[in-house]
């Protein structure tokens, strides 16, 4: 799990890269899986998609929760867990960041 922000909160940066050709599957598996983030107490700052032609990747999401138990049950939760098969399909790689305002 990552570390939590000071006074308990958990803020992360997450870079997502789709499998080559995959793009809008990716943007697709995340409308989906952070339409969950509020169940669990958490939220989306920003999102961004970015240039494919700048090479890094695909997109960009600031995520906050109230407290880390919120990410775990995110991360546990049955719905998300269900779409395993999609996002195998569909992301290449992810990078969570924990991060300090």
């Amino acid at each position: 799990m990552p570390d939590s922000e000071p006074g308990g909160g958990l803020l992360l940066c997450v870079l997502l890269w789709a499998i080559p050709g995959r793009r809008d599957g990716l943007r697709a598996y995340e409308d989906d899986v952070l339409g969950l983030l509020g169940t669990h107490g958490g939220r989306a700052l920003l999102r961004y998609e970015l240039d494919a032609a700048i090479g890094g990747p695909d997109e960009v999401q600031l995520i906050a929760f109230g407290d880390p138990s919120g990410y775990e049950s995110f991360m546990a939760d049955p719905r998300r867990q269900a779409l395993a098969s999609t996002r195998a399909a569909v992301a290449g790689r992810t990078v969570v960041i924990p991060v300090v305002p």
